[in-house]
């Protein structure tokens, strides 16, 4: 009876104090956020919705850079696609390119051996957010989840995928893989340089604001705003973003656990006219993720939302459309680790023509998945519905 009142009374310190260093480590980083007003720019912007199309036009920008190569991944895998991308850069250090490449401690899979052999190359390697004393906790959840390419500083990508084998649909537990990445050229592309050397700076130090980086850029024809956000602020700008709905809302997000805030505000759009329309996969990837979500959709079910769930292999794709005016395409999902932990950069576009392209990508994505209906969420099995309500007791780590 001792040692099981010892071993109780150790698990309940452990919580306790793991619950104090998640909410004094979330705080620490809150007041060290500050919210970037970033102006509209104006760019020229393609979208690739295949991994074979995003890896084939970042590859071949690489193979043309002749000053240097900025990379920053949430994810590198050691695989097919990702051994391509570390013999290019490579090759591109050895020419006398400067080659950065900057992955998350904890989302990168890469080797050790495979880090040495960058470096012998030349390429300069760096972890981003490592675990930090003393909020131990909180800094093993935090992620830099941001995806960033910067070629020459007239180049740049930013959107959904990462480099493995799986966003080539290559793996066959999620088969297919669905998801969107802009290419933007000349200007706008000096706000994600900002975004890589900022977080550069705070992973190595080593400050990096020169000229070189900030080569003069051609204006396009598409106005852009680049939105980087460290935990804060992200929640409040999609809040706006729902309050200025006035006839449509889509939303595409491989995460959905939106918090109470946006999940009200969605509930009023939908009730005031605006038609919302939701898709997210049908398959999880993570643990409780999906069943997180499901107390959500019985209440925006209820509200007149349209859920989908999309089954033709997954989809990762994280977008936001606000009637024909406003477009965000970025790295951030629709959860609350997006809104109050990870560090993440979105692109929000203005232009009509280009939101019609994006509209008739997910409209196609829609056409080709599940509605989700209010009886399946209610009929589902009591074991699920208990899944659910531990998902949402842990779904601030999911």
């Amino acid at each position: 009876m001792g040692v099981a009142l010892s071993i109780l009374a150790i698990l309940v310190l452990l919580i306790i104090w793991l619950r104090i260093d998640f909410v004094n480590g979330m705080k620490k980083q809150k007041s060290e956020a500050h919210k970037r007003e970033q102006v509209t720019r104006y760019g020229t912007v393609s979208m690739q919705t295949t991994g074979d199309d995003f890896y084939k036009a970042m590859f071949q920008d690489i193979e043309q850079a002749t000053d240097h190569v900025h990379i920053l991944f949430y994810i590198v895998s050691d695989d097919n696609i990702s051994s391509k991308l570390v013999h290019l850069i490579q090759e591109k250090a050895k020419q006398g390119v400067t080659v950065r490449l900057l992955v998350d401690r904890m989302g990168s899979r890469m080797k050790k051996k495979t880090i040495q052999q960058l470096k012998d190359a030349g390429v300069l390697f760096a972890y981003s957010h490592p675990i930090k004393w003393p909020y131990l906790f909180f800094t093993f959840n935090r992620r830099n989840h941001r995806k960033i390419t910067i070629i020459d500083g007239k180049i740049g990508f930013v959107g959904g995928y990462n480099v493995g084998d799986e966003y080539l649909g290559r793996d066959p537990k999620y088969g297919p893989w669905r998801d969107y990445h802009l290419r933007l050229v000349g200007d706008g592309v000096q706000d994600l340089q900002e975004q890589f050397l900022e977080d550069w700076k705070v992973a190595t130090k080593e400050s990096l604001n020169k000229e070189r980086y900030y080569p003069t850029l051609v204006k396009g024809t598409i106005p852009l705003r680049i939105l980087p956000t460290d935990g804060v602020y992200l929640e409040e700008a999609f809040i706006d973003f729902v309050k200025q709905a006035k006839t449509t809302i889509r939303i595409g997000t491989p995460y959905f656990i939106p918090g109470k805030a946006l999940e009200k505000e969605l509930i009023a759009a939908s009730k005031r006219g605006v038609d919302v329309k939701l898709l997210v996969p049908k398959q999880g990837d993570h643990p409780l993720v999906k069943e997180a979500s499901f107390p959500y959709f019985k209440e925006l079910l209820k509200a007149g939302v349209d859920v989908y769930q999309y089954y033709r292999g997954f989809y990762h794709a994280k977008v936001v459309i606000i009637d024909n005016q406003l477009c965000d395409i970025g790295t951030a999902n629709f959860d609350k680790r997006s809104f109050h932990i990870n560090h993440e950069i979105n692109c929000i576009i203005y232009d009509r023509e280009f939101i019609q392209t994006v509209i008739n990508e997910i409209e196609h994505d829609m056409s080709v998945s599940e509605r989700l209906t209010l009886n399946a969420v209610k009929n589902r099995t009591f074991f699920q519905k208990g899944k659910d309500r531990v998902a949402q007791l842990v779904s601030g780590l999911l």
